[in-house]
């Protein structure tokens, strides 16, 4: 790209301009196009500033081809300077003009250089010293060219290299110059297009290793001059030679304010019959003590902290003065690898570093490692949060999937507050019970009762046999759960399977009469997204679909029982929807090894309520959110998932051929017409997956449906919750979201299929990506908001906190509606 250079230190000198000679050279190896246009002498604390009336006039200077830094080279002759431009049009020249940075950008973006192209960038510096905090900032000459770039409509970057020893090191200035580049390049590649950031001010600290360290987005640091920052000294007589004056600041800025600058005074003794005011001439000397005694004070995740601590600093900023993508402070600016020929080793950079720590900070660890949801969790996160309120921790490097990620190795120190989403097996659940205070997670560590199927039905049966009257007797049905470990002892197996038993029965003497028979549906206890689901009608039809598993099955004996217990043989271990080591059985509509063994058998639920105009089943997936111990939401934005094909009795579709995406023409019930779950069907149309609400029913039917949703759901939870304390253990320091399927029936009665940990939200879609976004940001707003009792913004947050929200509220608009507050006395 075409860059245009400028400062505020004048063209190359190892006294007062020691760092622009290094960033030109090292732009240009990097295959840039450069022009450049400084000031002709040291313009610096003179902020955006033009000098009216006056005169600008050119100078011509020819860089050399090397250049060195160190002071005692200040005496030979780098580069030489020319009153009229060079006749060499190959030649390389830099402008110098009399006037200020600014003035210097303008005349550089119009002006000069047209034969080379529009310029791309301006970069403005690297100033001779830090811009770090207000105070600096607002006086920066560097700043104020890259201003008035900005308000020409120009990407500008101010740099300022930080130094700490006035002995520039040739090696240490190279280095850091190269990282600019890098720094520069990203900025430019990255520059957000909705014109919220016009600048960006860039501070890099003169350190050996400076490649290596972080580059941070940071706040700028509001300080202000001490309660006597009184910037200039009383003198007697002409005040010094600017230039000479200019490098004595700079000891002042290496000493960080060194006693030697106090004022000394010169006046009046107030004696009468003298003049009312001395005369008096002042000189520019500035203390720094309080500006660095601010930087010293300040918490984590400014510019001067930043910089001080040996990282470089990046702040976006309008051109008004105003921070710009305040989203992105405390996190890291990720830098592409850098050129091995430039730089031996790469670097390893993590998304975050600890940063901020205001009084309602927490830490969040986001790694849930769905590329669908990751983003909208942080999405969410951000717009509930400010960004002062939390900082994001990266996955250690050393993690191992599958296996706990120590949280105390993460946080400064165990008492610091940590929000975790991350898969189930990423938590470490010893720590989250010895911080049942400050970590909250986003599962719970015993749910089984609910996720596995025959458990789910251990669960309603032993409610309802007290509560004959819940709601769960007339939603969910009666479940036949069996074990089985070879397909040769079915009838074994089934011995206590009494309805099972007798419905095939009478099914087999229906068949001899050609009387409707009554349909099962066979679904493996520990498998998810639809797989091993078969339908039968007799005990023959169910023979066959075990002896064709037992054919597909590898010649292993090892079992992989899978049942997801966990190291401590009471935990629930992987049960999300979305477990990609079943990958490959779900696109044959399989069953994989680890799933053989529980199994649950269920009245087929038929016929199922069609559309008008769309014969097609669907079923209902309803997000459920848990919040401590126990508050029970269902998600106000519901998905209706249609079948493949268009529905058929199935005694009607006999004819088919065999599951879907299966070769094997064992099975004679189509299932592409009977089952809903997306990721079995092989001819997905248009419309497939769909917004509940937007179904051509009746709103009062709509309206039916979601309540009896509502009240299933907060009733199945209850009972987990109550009945089953061994298998579903909530906690005040969790919450959790799940993914409940119904299917309405012909008469309007919703029945509970099953429940999803770990949902798969990429069932929405790319479309609907909102409606999960929605999902996100209302579960971490009750769920963050109310454990670590800070305020969010944009969301109502207070409400969020107090859980202030009634039934008859929550079902009108409310999008997370809170179904059944469960006081489990704990």
């Amino acid at each position: 790209m075409h860059i245009l250079v400028t400062n505020d230190d004048g063209p190359p000198s190892p006294t007062s301009s020691p760092y622009v000679h290094s960033l030109v050279r090292e732009l240009q190896k990097r295959g840039h196009t450069v022009s450049v246009c400084l000031p002709h002498t040291q313009r610096s604390w003179i902020g955006k500033a033009h000098m009216i009336g006056q005169t600008v006039k050119p100078l011509y200077y020819r860089p050399s081809a090397t250049f060195d830094p160190s002071p005692s080279a200040a005496s030979q002759a780098q580069g030489t300077t020319y009153t009229r431009p060079s006749k060499d049009s190959k030649g390389e020249e830099w402008i110098l003009v009399d006037g200020t940075p600014a003035s210097c950008a303008q005349i550089g973006i119009h002006h000069f250089f047209h034969e080379k192209g529009p310029i791309d960038l301006v970069v403005s510096g690297p100033n001779y010293g830090r811009n770090t905090t207000a105070v600096f900032a607002l006086s920066s000459g560097t700043l104020g060219g890259a201003l008035e770039a900005a308000v020409c409509r120009k990407k500008a970057i101010a740099l300022s290299y930080a130094f700490f020893s006035r002995n520039h090191d040739p090696t240490i200035i190279d280095a850091a110059s190269r990282h600019s580049v890098r720094v520069i390049e990203k900025l430019y590649a990255q520059w957000p297009t909705d014109k919220s950031v016009d600048l960006y001010s860039v501070n890099v600290p003169l350190i050996e290793g400076v490649e290596k360290r972080k580059t941070l987005w940071a706040e700028m640091l509001q300080n202000y001059w001490g309660e006597n920052g009184a910037c200039f000294e009383e003198v007697e007589g002409s005040i010094g030679d600017e230039d000479e004056e200019e490098e004595r600041i700079r000891e002042g800025e290496e000493a960080k304010a060194s006693n030697n600058l106090e004022s000394k005074t010169n006046g009046d003794t107030g004696d009468a019959g003298q003049m009312r005011y001395p005369h008096r001439h002042f000189k520019w000397a500035p203390r720094f003590t309080d500006v660095y005694k601010s930087v010293e004070e300040s918490p984590p995740g400014n510019d001067g902290w930043a910089v001080k601590e040996g990282y470089t600093s990046v702040t976006p900023l309008k051109a008004n003065f105003w921070h710009g993508a305040s989203h992105l402070h405390g996190e890291e600016l990720k830098l592409d690898a850098s050129d091995p020929s430039s730089q031996g080793t790469t670097m390893a950079m993590s998304m975050s570093t600890l940063i901020y720590r205001p009084k309602q900070h927490f830490y969040a660890l986001i790694a849930y490692e769905d590329p669908y949801v990751q983003p909208l969790i942080l999405s969410a996160l951000q717009k509930l949060f400010p960004p002062e309120a939390y900082t994001l921790l990266p996955m250690p490097d050393a993690a191992v999937p599958g296996e706990p990620v120590s949280l105390s190795k993460l946080l400064p120190d165990n008492s610091s507050p940590i929000l975790q989403v991350t898969p189930y097996e990423a938590i470490d659940w010893d720590y989250v019970a010895a911080y049942p205070h400050t970590c909250l997670v986003n599962s719970y560590m015993l749910r089984k009762a609910l996720i596995r199927k025959h458990y789910l039905g251990a669960t309603v049966e032993h409610w309802v046999a007290k509560r004959p009257d819940s709601v769960l007797a007339t939603h969910v049905k009666r479940a036949e759960a069996f074990e089985l470990d070879y397909a040769e002892f079915l009838d074994d197996a089934l011995v206590e399977a009494f309805d099972l038993r007798a419905s095939l029965e009478r099914n087999a003497e229906r068949q001899e009469k050609g009387g409707e028979k009554e349909w099962w549906i066979l679904k493996p206890s520990m498998s998810d997204r639809g797989q091993g689901i078969r339908l039968f009608s007799t005990m023959e039809e169910l023979q066959g679909i075990f002896d064709e598993w037992e054919e597909d099955l590898p010649d292993s004996e090892d079992e992989e029982e899978g049942e997801g217990e966990g190291q401590g043989g009471d935990r629930d271990g992987d049960a999300g929807e979305g477990n990609r080591g079943d990958a490959v059985a779900s696109e044959r509509n399989d069953i994989t090894t680890s799933h053989l063994r529980h199994f649950v058998a269920q009245p087929y639920i038929h016929p199922p309520l069609l559309l008008p105009g769309d014969n097609r089943k669907f079923h209902i997936r309803t997000y459920v959110a848990c919040i401590g111990s126990l508050d029970v939401y269902v998600y106000r934005h519901m998905l209706a998932l249609f079948a493949g094909k268009p529905y058929a009795a199935p005694t009607s579709t006999s004819t088919s051929t065999a599951t879907p995406n299966s070769e094997n023409s064992g099975a004679h019930i189509d299932l592409e017409a009977h089952l809903t779950n997306t990721c079995l069907q092989r001819s997905v149309a248009e419309g497939t997956v769909r917004r509940f609400w937007d179904l051509p029913l009746e709103p009062r039917e709509k309206t039916d449906i979601f309540n009896q949703i509502c009240e299933v759901a907060g009733e199945v939870f209850e009972a987990a919750a109550r009945a089953m304390l061994m298998h579903f253990r909530p906690l005040e320091n969790a919450f959790e979201v799940f993914g409940l399927d119904f299917l309405v029936d012909a008469s309007g009665a919703a029945w509970l299929l099953e429940v999803n940990a770990f949902p798969d939200f990429k069932q929405t879609g790319e479309e609907l990506r909102g409606l999960v976004l929605g999902l996100w940001e209302e579960v971490l707003g009750r769920a963050v908001g109310a454990f670590f009792g800070g305020e969010g913004r944009g969301m109502g947050m207070e409400r969020f906190v107090r859980g202030e929200e009634s039934d008859d509220e929550a079902r009108g608009d409310e999008r997370l509606v809170l179904v059944r507050r469960v006081d489990l006395g704990r």
